[in-house]
């Protein structure tokens, strides 16, 4: 791909973050938040350049950029004094809270080094993530009532794409990287926007089957997987687009190929096996399997990140409990890439997933007008923690179970069973 063409596909891409992602309305300001090294200027710098020339374009009164360097995480893990980490410098957290609630768009832009934090003290890292999800939690809770329209979409990060393609050359790498991004995005269409608008409608399609059938429950087989899964009263299952609170009707991922809800949070029983590692706060959690009674994680294994695994389910009482259940084909164009990535905002749309920890309030028929208590009497989960985790395969069917306890197909062989 020459500079000219890469270029060009940054500022479809760019254009369709803000058209279909964001769907920035005029006078609406936007905050980039963003994290990576290697590379002066910064190497995620071009994509958030077109990402402020297309937000002006469609009327954006400001866009503002918060910074990141990745690397500091992982010089603090190894060089902080031992009781310094619970310090946390909260002038971001206030900065984008503040721009929430004026109304405002937030875009992420994710392409992490997954090893990032690997091979450090688990204990160090375990307090620093805590840390950081205690204080972002303000943002966390805005997000998760969809207080404003909100994105979250990758860049082709050096070290990830390394990650991705060690057999290549870096430069090599990280090119093949952004391809894949471009693909699966629908950002090598004739018109991307357009490509967008017909992948919302057919998973609508089957947002409005699986809402139709009120299942109470789904039953999950696999090789390694025998798992129930309960669904509280008034589950609402929703597909790619979303309705902010400010009015604006966005895309929260980008790619995205998942139907979701949220689960009982009292209601998992079972042993689930993952399908594909897991990234979490720089650590690569590999091979593993989570084990569930009355809705809660009451053993955990991992031939790799094992202590991660173990940190993550104990950063509070939620994240013993799950926030979400996704169906994704296995047929998806993710996983027809036969590889993995190694960064959960694709991987997840390479599977069937569940999350560990809060839900989405807006999974529940009036959750975001629930108080925590009163979400959790109704199922939903409340946690610092949201994080998924990939349990789909070719080899996995999945029942919905019915009111009066029959059984029928959702999903054979990885697959739809039903037309929709």
């Amino acid at each position: 791909m020459t500079d000219q063409t890469h270029q060009e596909m940054l500022r479809k891409y760019a254009e369709a973050i803000v058209k279909v992602g964001l769907n920035i309305r005029a006078g609406q300001r936007l905050i980039i938040t963003l994290a990576a090294t290697r590379g002066v200027p910064h190497q995620f710098a071009p994509l958030v350049r077109e990402v402020a020339k297309a937000a002006y374009a469609v009327g954006a009164r400001f866009v503002d950029v918060i910074w990141g360097d990745e690397e500091m995480l992982r010089l603090r893990a190894q060089y902080a004094p031992r009781d310094s980490f619970d310090e946390y410098s909260t002038w971001q957290v206030d900065a984008v809270v503040k721009m929430i609630e004026n109304g405002d768009a937030l875009l992420s832009i994710t392409g992490a080094n997954p090893d990032l934090l690997g091979g450090l003290d688990s204990e160090v890292v375990g307090m620093m993530q805590k840390t950081h999800l205690q204080n972002f939690s303000k943002v966390s809770e805005k997000v998760t009532t969809n207080a404003v329209n909100w994105c979250v979409v990758a860049a082709a990060g050096e070290e990830w794409a390394k990650k991705i393609f060690p057999e290549l050359p870096a430069n090599e790498a990280q090119a093949k990287l952004w391809k894949a991004i471009f693909e699966t995005s629908r950002i090598d269409k004739p018109d991307p926007v357009a490509a967008w608008q017909t992948h919302i409608i057919n998973l609508r399609k089957r947002a409005t089957y699986m809402q139709s059938k009120q299942y109470t429950a789904l039953h999950y087989s696999a090789p390694g997987t025998d798992f129930t899964l309960g669904l509280p009263n008034g589950h609402l299952w929703i597909s790619a687009q979303s309705m902010a609170q400010n009015g604006v009707a966005f895309t929260a991922n980008m790619p995205t190929e998942e139907v979701f809800t949220l689960p009982d949070r009292n209601r998992a029983d079972g042993v689930v096996t993952s399908t594909f590692p897991l990234s979490y706060g720089g650590t690569l959690i590999e091979d593993f399997q989570v084990t569930f009674e009355n809705g809660r994680v009451v053993k955990v294994n991992a031939k790799k990140g094992e202590a991660a695994l173990q940190k993550l389910v104990d950063t509070d009482e939620g994240s013993h409990r799950l926030g979400e259940v996704a169906l994704v084909p296995a047929s998806s164009p993710i996983a027809q890439r036969g590889h993995l990535f190694y960064n959960t905002l694709y991987d997840e749309n390479a599977s069937c997933h569940i999350a560990i920890g809060r839900a989405y309030r807006f999974t529940l028929a009036g959750g975001e007008e629930l108080s925590d208590d009163d979400f959790v009497s109704a199922g939903g989960n409340v946690s610092l923690n949201h994080v998924d985790f990939m349990i789909g395969s070719p080899k996995m069917d999945i029942d919905g179970v019915k009111p009066d306890g029959s059984h029928e197909p959702v999903m054979r062989q990885g697959e739809w069973a039903f037309e929709a």
